[in-house]
């Protein structure tokens, strides 16, 4: 187990149950990778092997999450930032925009508590808490879990909200479509330099509480040109969670997104009616 971050902690729950190691549909490895540390040549070889081996084993759970899905036509979207980027205020915004015209579900992902799905609750969705005790990221055995205990319905959407990190969640796929990092104004606009391999796994970058520009000496446009300096494909919206400025651009993404898990679901059935 990592000394620094704690990863390969045993003492995770999914809705209070703690989780145990096995094999079953939609799950994926719990333990997490291991940290560089100084040790000699055969120790370092040792522990690339295994880091090499738990990413492996994830990224196949990770795919039959997937596979589930998309057989369905479930968009899932992984959200991803640093502690207090304002994930949870946006991601209820976003709950009480689209769930009049989509079915909507929740995984929250954090080391403690479960306040955050409370308030994702509060909103009339589901809602699965994961607590990764001293782990500090969700990976595909937990999201696995955490699927099987929701009522998801077809041509739905599954928001993942991720543990408050910047730098292990890169690393682990989930089974999303897509990861979307949040980036607050309050943060600092290098934030993609000192943290790229993040930046560079999303596929949206939402800039949050753009009402406190006025308030501070965050350069935007930096912040965009770093950005896409680490991903030049990263698309990027500037909102306002709390005054609701450039959600509707944000919706219009998922809704496009959306579309396009339907649409991708309905080529698979296709294909197995053409098999068959």
């Amino acid at each position: 187990m990592c000394t620094t971050c704690g990863c390969g902690s045993d003492q995770v729950h999914v809705d209070g149950a703690i989780v145990h190691q096995h094999d079953h549909d939609y799950s994926g490895s719990r333990r997490a990778h291991m940290h560089a540390h100084s040790a000699s040549d055969a120790n370092e070889s040792r522990r690339v092997k295994i880091e090499r081996a738990v990413l492996a084993k994830n990224d196949r759970y990770a795919q039959t999450n997937r596979q589930f899905l998309a057989e369905h036509g479930i968009l899932m979207l992984n959200l991803v930032s640093s502690p207090g980027s304002g994930k949870t205020t946006l991601l209820v915004e976003t709950i009480r925009a689209l769930q009049s015209d989509l079915s909507i579900a929740v995984i929250e992902g954090d080391q403690q508590t479960d306040q955050d799905a409370m308030r994702v609750r509060a909103t009339g969705v589901q809602a699965v808490q994961i607590n990764t005790g001293k782990g500090c990221h969700l990976d595909a055995h937990m999201v696995g879990h955490a699927i099987q205990r929701l009522d998801l319905q077809e041509n739905s959407a599954l928001f993942i909200e991720n543990v408050g990190n910047l730098v292990c969640p890169a690393g682990f796929d989930l089974g999303e479509v897509h990861k979307v990092v949040i980036l607050s104004v309050t943060e600092g606009e290098d934030k993609p330099l000192k943290y790229p391999d993040m930046f560079r796994a999303a596929g949206l970058m939402l800039l949050n509480k753009c009402d406190l520009l006025p308030y501070l000496s965050f350069d935007v446009c930096r912040a965009i040109e770093y950005a896409h300096r680490v991903n030049p494909s990263l698309q990027i919206i500037q909102v306002s969670a709390t005054l609701r400025t450039g959600m509707a651009e944000w919706f219009d993404w998922i809704k496009r997104n959306h579309h396009y898990a339907v649409k991708a679901k309905k080529t698979i059935v296709s294909s197995q009616y053409s098999s068959d």
